[in-house]
């Protein structure tokens, strides 16, 4: 487990599975609370990371400053 998502699904599937507490489940997998809680409040702006990902592939040796110029 790497990333909060993993570790969300992991704090869920405690809870569910195992019938733990939010609390006692990140004990155990030892992540913040916070990190489980924190839902972001950007929308996720699909498009233009669609566009951005297919520049990139086009375009390999462009870093991110330049694709973002284009």
């Amino acid at each position: 487990m790497v990333g909060p998502v993993a570790k969300r699904d992991a704090v869920t599937h405690l809870k569910t599975v195992m019938g733990l507490s939010e609390r006692r489940a990140c004990q155990i997998i030892s992540a913040d609370r916070k990190t489980i809680r924190y839902r972001s409040s950007r929308p996720p702006e699909v498009e233009l990371r669609a566009k951005l990902r297919d520049l990139a592939n086009e375009r390999g040796r462009f870093g991110y400053r330049r694709l973002a110029v284009i």
